[in-house]
């Protein structure tokens, strides 16, 4: 018997429909089902309900029923925990998302089965300086920029406690393998494969000749400093994590741990560019 667990995108009602099939599926089995609190009204499963912090305890597997916004969500209640995640596509591109809507119940079946394989990416460990410290993982990028009436900000750079140099810019990404394809890729990054491991920094809109991305090593330390008296924002994986001011910093580097994505087919790299991008 195992302990499964649904992250949903709560105004999709495909994803409220295809959540409570499943869970009754599961039930009358004999497995146990549990969903984040905020979540389970939704489709009717209160008494199935835990507090998010509690989310990941004992669970077996997640399965997050949206796009990519909810498969980051999901990652960020159960990475640490080392729990697989299966991502059924209930959005648009999904790029972190492998199975379809009618491969739901298939999908379930043959992780129960045991007919799939786990695919590690890396995560990062970002910690934001400032009045009130924080740590948080991030599965995309961690990004510093001015804020949205702000002016160029400047930035500079520490590498393993070297100083690197200072950015004059829109703002800073740093970005895994994964989120390559996010918001770095709108900043002209390059794509980078996701099975594999770095740091990748760029800047955005650059006031310089130096403005080209750099892929660092996986055990790379970056450090970004707010030099001028002028706020950025802090955002990991779209959530917002507050203003900066001059002298607060943020610490980037590689997170304990990898997530871990449940496969239940090999999806070549260049696969899913064609298909995302209607390459072909």
């Amino acid at each position: 018997m195992v302990t499964a667990g649904f992250v949903l995108h709560t105004e999709r009602d495909r994803a409220a429909a295809i959540t409570l099939d499943l869970a009754s599926w599961l039930l009358e089995r004999g497995h146990d089902i549990r969903l984040p609190s905020h979540d389970a009204p939704r489709v009717g499963l209160e008494d199935h309900a835990v507090a998010e912090e509690h989310f990941a305890h004992g669970l077996d597997v997640a399965i997050s029923l949206g796009g990519d916004g909810t498969m980051l969500r999901t990652v960020d209640m159960v990475a640490e925990h080392g729990i697989p995640v299966i991502g059924i596509n209930v959005g648009q591109l999904g790029y972190l998302t492998e199975v379809d809507p009618d491969g739901a119940r298939m999908a379930v079946k043959r992780f129960l089965s045991g007919a799939y394989e786990i695919e590690e990416r890396m995560l990062l460990s970002v910690q934001i300086g400032g009045p009130e410290p924080t740590e948080h993982v991030a599965l995309n990028e961690a990004v510093i920029e001015k804020t949205p009436s702000g002016h160029t900000v400047r930035l500079a750079v520490s590498v393993d406690g070297e100083f690197f140099t200072t950015y004059a810019a829109d703002g800073l990404i740093v970005a895994t393998p994964t989120g390559s394809t996010a918001y770095a890729f709108s900043a002209r990054g390059p794509l980078v494969d996701p099975v594999l491991s770095a740091l990748i920094l760029t800047p955005v809109a650059a006031h310089s000749l130096f403005d080209r991305t750099l892929v660092l090593s996986p055990e790379t330390r970056l450090s970004i400093e707010v030099v001028r008296d002028r706020p950025v924002k802090v955002t990991v994986d779209k959530t917002g994590m507050g203003i900066l001011g001059e002298g607060d910093i943020v610490e980037v580097g590689q997170g304990e741990r990898p997530v871990r994505f449940v496969r239940l087919h090999r999806r070549p790299f260049s696969k899913l560019l064609t298909d995302k991008f209607g390459l072909s």
